[in-house]
């Protein structure tokens, strides 16, 4: 099938666009790859350190130089759902390294935070930036340079980009992404929603919330609703990072495990000293982070990626903008409905066919770039297979071939909605992006009243007291990555949803995320330039009638001489202090727009 001409065109923009620094970094990265294993250049008793705590058998092979190191970054922690059954898979992968001739061991954990815990609480303000101290931390695991190639050991919403970040820096190794999997189904996400609402209503008690919230959250793996881990793990598949259909294989399971074992001799066979080398430079190409955003879109996926993805192609010297996003959306027709934006959740839709349905049948639609390089070999075709054990013996069939259920999962040719719900606002407040996917038309225009607040709690008291009444627009300001490190709104969806339940015509405004769990009321997100760096939001009044119109794609103010009014000023302790967030005053200060990725790396 021919290439989309939409997508062949935005791809060579990329390409055009990024040609100066996608060949300087390309250039480091042929210097690094040519010094060959860096272990064998460390003196004897640099090698003696790094090996004195392995077993002898080990020992005498890393001494030897004749196989290859394996390095295991790890975000484990058993506080994390998602992440506490990374605790058995150094050994998995320690077992598979031996079993292929080879060593493996853990370079170094990084931090893992959970949004859901931190959501509407002073932590949430460490979030964004826990990505770039993950980047910043994994390369010290790495920088000890004894290693021929790397499994990454992450799921969730910031962990995977900062993973990401920190194996295109090191982009002459291969690089596997070992995921651990959903947790089973539990309460389901839209009866967990109905009840936040009453607790936001005051209809049901704290006791009937905390026992929604047990039975949605139950277990050890990811969160089962499509937010942004989920959305992490099926960019790894559509990028060529994951073995073909490891995504959603629920925790703790013989196929969990042998994926993982899997995984880790795979990443030997990449490295220099195996039969396949592939570093992960090699892989993450401007067609891998278009496949990417084209799978973003079709899944109906996190907002959350508008900036991660555009970190992550920067640090391998690819330059992403918001309109390549747009641009894609048009072209991508919406093929899933996972919670927020269905009923359904990831267990659910992977038993619909899943992410081998679904790759197979935009690569059908020429909207897939199919030769891109992957850990598994052979393009992306390879990644309309699924995994199956027989006889003990992980393989790779082929998926079903056609959706099981359309009402999670359709064709290309019959999509939910045609395009893929991206969309890029402008206007006289600046740029923006909206999730429109699970926003129903007749929502996704208001003209209304600006309600103007310079944080969520604000929000909160406002509709505790009754002040939100009529068609209005809710601005929530100086929550951008200079402010406050950008933290997530998610906290406010329930008290919108219930306004726009009760017939209002509602939205947000924010230079603060709005999350991978964005739903059905309309937010316009990520707002540039920020309050903070004197955007037109800090010069809005209660009451200016704000335009946000997502099928035109304009964010407007109808103000006369808004330039000339004075700007507001934030808070000068504001997101300062308290839970560590004053030892993040460096990044505060040196961090780039959302636009640029927010990133503190030169964004």
């Amino acid at each position: 099938m021919a290439l989309n001409p939409v997508l062949a065109r935005v791809t060579e923009q990329i390409i055009t666009r990024s040609a100066p620094t996608r060949a300087a970094y390309l250039a480091r990265m042929r210097a690094a790859r040519s010094k060959g294993p860096a272990r064998a250049h460390l003196s004897c008793s640099g090698q003696a350190h790094a090996y004195a705590a392995s077993d002898d058998a080990d020992k005498a092979a890393l001494a030897a130089g004749s196989a290859g190191n394996l390095a295991i970054v790890t975000a484990y922690n058993d506080m994390l759902s998602a992440h506490q059954p990374f605790e058995r898979f150094p050994d998995l992968i320690r077992t598979a390294a031996r079993d292929a001739g080879g060593t493996a061991q853990v370079a170094g954990g990084v931090p893992a935070m959970c949004d859901g815990v931190t959501q509407g609480e002073a932590g949430m303000e460490l979030s964004l930036f826990s990505r770039d101290v993950i980047a910043l931390a994994a390369s010290v695991a790495l920088s000890h340079n004894t290693f021929d190639a790397a499994v990454f050991l992450g799921v969730c919403d910031k962990i995977v980009p900062g993973l990401v970040i920190a194996a295109q820096a090191f982009g002459h190794l291969p690089a596997v992404f070992l995921p651990a999997g959903p947790m089973t189904s539990g309460l389901s996400n839209d009866e967990k929603a109905k009840v936040r609402q009453q607790f936001a209503a005051g209809e049901v008690d704290r006791d009937a919330l905390m026992q929604a919230e047990m039975a949605a959250y139950h277990g050890p793996g990811t969160c089962t609703f499509y937010g942004t881990a989920n959305t992490n793990q099926m960019l790894m598949e559509f990028m060529g990072l994951h073995l073909p259909g490891a995504s959603f294989v629920t925790p703790n399971t013989p196929l969990r495990d042998a994926l993982t074992r899997e995984g880790a001799r795979r990443a030997l066979a990449l490295g220099a000293q195996g039969d396949a080398y592939t570093p992960v430079c090699d892989i993450l190409d401007e067609r891998a982070f278009v496949n990417g955003i084209i799978g973003l879109n079709a899944t109906g996926g996190s907002t959350n990626l508008l900036i991660h993805l555009i970190a992550m192609a920067r640090a391998g010297g690819i330059i992403l903008d918001w309109q390549d996003f747009s641009a894609l959306s048009e072209i991508t027709p919406l093929m899933a409905r996972v919670y927020p934006n269905g009923l359904a959740d990831v267990n659910h839709f992977h038993a619909a066919g899943g992410l081998g349905y679904m790759i197979g049948n935009l690569l059908e639609n020429g909207l897939l770039h199919p030769d891109t390089a992957t850990v598994a070999g052979g393009g992306l075709a390879a990644y309309t297979q699924e995994p199956r054990l027989q006889d003990g013996a992980l393989g790779w069939h082929a998926g079903a071939g056609r959706s099981l259920n359309d009402k999670i999962l359709r064709p290309a040719t019959d999509p939910f909605q045609s395009s893929g719900g991206l969309v890029r606002l402008a206007g006289n407040l600046g740029t923006a992006v909206m999730k429109i996917s699970a926003v129903a038309p007749e929502h996704r225009i208001i003209e209304a009243p600006a309600r103007i607040f310079d944080n969520q709690d604000a929000v909160k008291a406002a509709f505790k007291a009754g002040e939100l009444t009529g068609d209005l627009v809710v601005v929530v300001r100086f929550q951008g990555p200079k402010a406050n490190g950008m933290p997530e709104l998610h906290s406010l969806t329930p008290l919108l949803s219930i306004l726009q339940g009760r017939g209002q015509k509602v939205a947000l405004v924010t230079d603060g995320r709005m999350s991978g769990a964005s739903g059905r009321v309309p937010a316009a997100i990520h707002v540039c330039p920020e309050a903070m760096d004197g955007g037109p939001l800090a010069r809005l009044r209660d009451g200016d009638i704000l335009c946000v119109d997502a099928e035109v794609g304009t964010l407007e103010v109808q103000a006369e001489g808004l330039q000339d009014r004075p700007a507001a000023k934030a808070d000068p302790d504001a997101g300062q202090f308290g839970v560590g967030r004053e030892l993040f005053a460096a990044f505060r200060g040196t961090v780039g727009s959302a636009e640029t990725g927010a990133t503190i790396f030169g964004g």
